[in-house]
């Protein structure tokens, strides 16, 4: 048996070591006597690394005496080809003996005539091993009860798997690495490091003992098999980029020799682990079992590599930030490429290279979801038109990279000065960071770059030594650094050559109020990435994920003012919500409902069944601050809309704040409107300079298409002469009512006893309310005018203007006799008194007063509380264009607020 022993004096290792670990069976054939020699060679090689110059000199004691050999064994010849399918198991999914016993059944049951099953160590594995050795390296002793540990995982998952011969060989075997490994340990505990390769010796014991753990799981199943330690076949070489590339004739060489000595239709494999030229261990890095995989089905020839793991498939982004991402039918190799580049958990970004050459499709699917087909890599051919829920079928996924930082050399002289972006990334490439993504302008004046930003101190550092003279001399301004930054990617077939693909893009993100920091596209037309603050990215990329897939357009709301149009609206909501979720894909969800006195917040959406009731009982006292914030802050919801359900001017003044944070405002509170000129022009400009919007359809006619006929009618080119109209319901109802002999001060009541009126009738009928109207259109209509260029007929008589309610309505029968007098006097010439609001464009100026008008006249048509306005413009100056309908009502003006909301939503990308 081969063994190796220290001759120094003090000897590291008191035990001759055996590798005996990769001999499924006890009784050994003579390629096995040959394999344990690797073995040790492997181990001698690396202790050697570790002790460099100064290393013990090992012997390696071997005698072939103890082995029968037989020179007429016959050579398998590999069949390679179609007949094979390679399975790729991860950690997750031998986490367990009840999930490698889940793992051998789906190789039985898979159909293929051949089969290689490449698994990883078993959940937690890897980093356990890896710990080990940090633990040694700094001497701390805890490595032996941690290893232990490790030890004892495996015995009790053989214990549970397989019994009698294989279970004797199996923990012989384990028993005697564990001895070895301790060994190497210590080694590592007296020297205090390790080299690269001593280590990767270490950490592949988890691949070798859960290939022969599941190969013994599967024999007890009655299915004969033979398990492959991949260092004996898989041959690299390192290069300078941490990395590893394969050398597949050397490996193809290796394999054929193994197979021949090894023929059967199912075979496991290690993943991870490989050997260079010099038969050192060595392993494909972190994640490499995905790699290890499509190597050897590259190698087989395989008809196609089946990745297993813990999701059913590729998603269109991560469904742990956007919860409607849907799972992808098929990649081409480049867009899972690029998808794995950007940090998509799709498969190790090297997977794709081994498979191409040969065309093999790779199959990513769920082990404990067998039912679900998984996502296909494949050639692009066979991936067009499959997924057809997308909007824009070139665009396929979306994914994000966090933790960058973007540096910025920016100057005048660098413009058309040559070696300028070699000297930056020599500087960045000698400090050892690895750039992410590029992008510079043709003007050449400035690149930017991004990078990990645990590594971006030390590139900013790099470049202002490189540019030392540079920057004092000017020819360069800065060097700068943008910290807690994002990339998001979004990747698709050719999709740079499909117009309005980067337009959507961008569109999308200018909705959601997202600033862009760098774009960068690259000509092969597969990818197209910005950077922008890490904050932003969860929200950006449900903002495109939805624009792109004609997912749910969701929106955050808060309603303030649950008043009785507030009320009303929720009710609205509540009854409508899953209808639009359904049929438009609009998902309103409402986070927060505040009051004058308390407030309710959710943090998925409140109930709108039960709201009330919950608010009773989990309100909490009102603050307007910690409202907005909580319902703009949810960043899983790209966009957010307040609406102002109140007639309060406090509220109002911080709409113009709202804006400039993104949120959108919708209001039938006509105070911001009607205030000061000044703020309004602030609002309106805010609006147009910015993707944030303000509607306010409410504010003038309740529920009637007043401010966007008007739009309609100026952005077509219509010139304005003149608005009239009847905007107050209460005053239409008055005085639809004010005939026929009764008196002014009985329909006031009756109104008022209706409920058309304010709990004070003198809100109504001081005409304020209409002034204001009056100013909102007079303002969209261009005009410059403040609340006191408006003249007012007051109907209130002066002398009950600071009375109570009840005095007001006792004593307003004293003042009959004048309103009456006029009333009779317009019915005699054959009119009718109407309280209007009138906007004269051409005169630009507004009035709100008493006038007659005949009674074949549209304003003389009405009944009950309607409005009615006329526009008189260039195109209707001969027949005005008349609006008409209710004006007043909790259940229109709701519903004007509910139409906006859905206007913006449509804005926001839901279909119309």
């Amino acid at each position: 048996m081969a063994s190796f022993c220290p001759t120094t004096p003090q000897s590291l290792f008191s035990t001759s070591f055996q590798n005996t670990s990769r001999f499924p069976h006890p009784t050994f054939q003579p390629h096995h006597s040959l394999l344990s020699l690797h073995s040790s060679h492997f181990f001698r090689k690396s202790v050697g690394l570790l002790w460099g110059r100064n290393s013990p000199t090992f012997k390696i004691h071997s005698s072939l005496t103890d082995f029968t050999v037989d020179v007429a064994v016959e050579e398998k010849k590999l069949p390679k080809g179609e007949t094979w399918s390679v399975h790729k198991f991860g950690g997750t999914c031998v986490g367990s003996s009840a999930r490698i016993n889940n793992v051998a059944d789906v190789i039985i049951n898979d159909d293929s005539e051949r089969k290689l099953v490449v698994v990883s160590a078993m959940s937690k594995v890897t980093d356990m091993m890896y710990d080990l050795i940090h633990k040694a390296q700094s001497q701390d002793k805890s490595y032996i009860s941690a290893l232990d540990a490790v030890e004892e995982k495996h015995t009790l998952t053989a214990l549970e798997l397989f019994d009698g011969d294989d279970l004797t060989t199996f923990l012989a075997n384990l028993h005697q690495d564990i001895r070895n490994l301790k060994a190497m340990l210590q080694a590592m505990d007296i020297a205090g490091h390790a080299t690269e390769s001593f280590t990767d010796l270490v950490v592949g014991h988890g691949e070798l003992w859960s290939a022969q753990i599941l190969s013994y799981a599967i024999k007890k199943k009655g299915i004969d098999c033979k398990w492959m330690d991949t260092r004996e076949v898989l041959i690299v070489n390192p290069t300078s980029a941490d990395q590893v590339d394969p050398d597949y004739l050397e490996s193809e060489r290796r394999l054929n020799k193994w197979y021949s000595r090894n023929p059967s239709k199912v075979i496991i494999a290690t993943g991870f682990i490989a050997s260079t030229h010099q038969n050192i261990p060595t392993t494909l890095k972190r994640d490499g079992s995905d790699f290890s995989a499509a190597i050897m089905g590259a190698l087989f020839r395989a008809r196609q590599v089946t990745i297993w793991t813990d999701v059913d498939g590729v998603y269109s982004a991560d469904p742990r930030k956007v919860s409607d991402a849907v799972i992808l039918k098929t990649l081409s190799y480049r867009e899972a490429s690029e998808m794995s580049y950007f940090g998509a958990n799709v498969l190790h970004p090297r997977t794709i290279s081994p498979v191409i050459r040969y065309g093999i499709p790779v199959i990513i699917r769920n082990i404990f979801n067998t039912s679900a087909p998984g996502t296909k890599v494949c050639h692009p051919s066979t991936t067009e038109n499959e997924d057809k829920k997308i909007l824009i079928n070139y665009v396929k996924g979306f994914t994000t990279i966090d933790n960058l930082a973007l540096v910025n050399v920016e100057g005048t002289g660098m413009a058309g000065v040559p070696g300028t972006a070699s000297t930056i990334f020599r500087a960045v490439k000698e400090v050892g960071a690895n750039v992410i993504m590029i992008s510079q302008a043709s003007s050449e004046h400035s690149i930017c770059f991004a990078v990990p930003e645990k590594e971006v101190k030390a590139v900013a550092e790099a470049l202002q030594s490189m540019f030392q003279n540079a920057l004092y001399a000017g020819r360069l301004s800065q060097v700068a650094v943008i910290p807690n930054c994002s990339i998001l990617a979004a990747v698709g077939q050719k999709m740079a050559s499909t117009p309005g693909v980067s337009a959507t893009l961008f569109n999308a993100l200018a909705k959601a109020n997202i600033n862009i920091l760098a774009i960068a596209q690259g000509c092969s037309e597969y990818n197209v990435s910005v950077v922008l603050k890490r904050e932003d990215s969860i929200k950006a990329l449900r903002a495109v994920h939805s624009r792109f897939y004609n997912s749910n357009t969701t929106i955050a709301m808060g309603i303030i003012g649950p008043g009785l149009i507030g009320s009303t609206l929720i009710d609205q909501l509540r009854d409508q919500a899953a209808t639009l979720k359904e049929e438009s894909n609009i998902d309103l969800r409402v986070m927060g409902i505040m009051g004058s006195k308390s407030m309710l917040l959710d943090d998925s959406g409140i109930d709108l069944v039960k709201w009330s009731e919950i608010r009773e009982e989990k309100g909490e006292v009102t603050d307007l601050e910690k409202f907005v914030q909580h319902v703009h802050g949810n960043h899983f919801i790209p966009n957010t809309v307040l609406v102002d359900c109140t007639a309060d001017s406090g509220v109002a003044s911080h709409y113009n704040d709202w804006l400039r944070k993104g949120i959108h405002v919708i209001t039938p509170n006509k105070k911001a409107n009607s205030g000061p000129l000044n703020e309004y022009l602030r609002l309106r400009v805010l609006q147009r300079q910015s993707y944030t919007h303000y509607f306010y359809e409410a504010t003038v006619g309740a529920g009637l298409p007043i401010i966007s006929t008007l739009r309609g009618l100026l952005e077509t080119g219509d010139k304005i002469l003149q608005i009239e109209g009847i905007f107050s319901g209460t005053l239409s109802y008055i005085f639809n009512n004010f005939k026929d002999g009764r008196v002014f001060s009985e329909v006031v009541a009756e109104a008022k006893e209706a409920g058309y009126t304010e709990p004070d009738p003198r809100d109504d009928l001081s005409g304020t309310d209409v002034a204001r109207k009056v100013i909102i259109l007079a303002r969209e209509s261009g005009l410059k005018l403040e609340l006191s260029d408006v003249p007012v007929e007051n109907l209130v008589p002066e002398q009950l203007a600071s009375a109570s309610v009840q005095d007001f309505l006792q004593n307003l029968p004293k003042f009959d006799k004048e309103i009456s007098k006029r009333q009779e006097e317009a019915d005699t010439a054959g009119e009718v008194l109407r309280y209007v609001g009138v906007v004269d464009v051409a005169n630009e100026k507004g009035s709100v007063e008493l006038r007659r008008y005949k009674k074949d006249h549209p304003f003389a048509q009405l009944s009950g509380s309607d409005n009615i306005i006329a526009f008189t413009t260039r195109r209707y100056r001969d027949q005005p264009l008349i609006v008409r309908g209710p004006g007043a009502g909790a259940q229109v003006t709701a519903g004007g607020v509910f139409s906006d909301i859905l206007r913006l939503a449509s804005y926001l990308g839901a279909p119309s």
